[in-house]
């Protein structure tokens, strides 16, 4: 039950999302950050299989990085955002990845912007977008609280009520999230304490914690 939402404010875009890893019914991890940092000023949300997301994220990553190397200079949000499309376009009548992707940056010149993508190679420029079960309940919610001027501080408390939202009605909601901003100064992480989650069964155990003991009869 995956979770990503993306919220565009005046001179920045704030990105929540999930660190549950799960295939199938088995949970992997709860430290999964799927929020990447493709270079100092853009982030890609993925979500969708584990391999493809991985995978794909990588291979964007490493062409956005070979292209600064080789010309000396960092594509634009913009340009990484449709190049993403465009690879999501090709893979569809050959292996399709099986990912929906928030793409967030911030350039000098366009200031912040917000891109959807799904895994049919459908992209939209955003001001509030989501993806995932949990984004059914928060959307609605986030339309008509957000307005133009938005503020870094406001971003946050929205994300935090779409959490709680989330954990309120979801009927498997992911137990840990994580925020980050882009703006001007770059990428930060922004997490709360509070939405890093309490500890569950067969987390953070000391060695001989929560084994069952054996008694046998003499």
């Amino acid at each position: 039950m995956e979770y990503l939402m993306g919220i565009k404010g005046k001179d920045f875009v704030m990105i929540c999302g999930d660190t549950t890893a799960v295939q199938q019914i088995i949970t992997i991890k709860h430290d999964e950050d799927k929020l990447r940092e493709v270079d100092s000023h853009k982030i890609m949300a993925l979500a969708g299989e584990p391999g493809d997301r991985v995978q794909f994220s990588e291979y964007i990553m490493a062409n956005v990085r070979l292209y600064a190397l080789r010309n000396g200079q960092q594509l634009t949000t913009d340009a990484v955002a449709n190049y993403t499309r465009g690879e999501l376009a090709t893979a569809l009548r050959k292996k399709p990845y099986q990912v929906n992707i928030l793409f967030a940056g911030f350039d000098d010149r366009a200031g912040a912007s917000l891109y959807w993508m799904d895994y049919l190679a459908t992209m939209h420029k955003m001001n509030i977008s989501g993806t995932g079960y949990g984004s059914y309940f928060v959307l609605a919610m986030l339309d008509k609280l957000w307005h133009q001027n938005l503020t870094e501080e406001e971003a946050l408390q929205l994300h935090l009520k779409g959490v709680d939202e989330v954990k309120k009605r979801l009927v498997v909601a992911p137990p840990d999230f994580i925020i980050k901003v882009v703006d001007k100064n770059g990428i930060r992480d922004i997490t709360p304490e509070s939405l890093k989650g309490t500890p569950t069964p067969g987390r953070g155990l000391e060695p001989g914690q929560g084994q069952a003991a054996v008694v046998v009869a003499g």
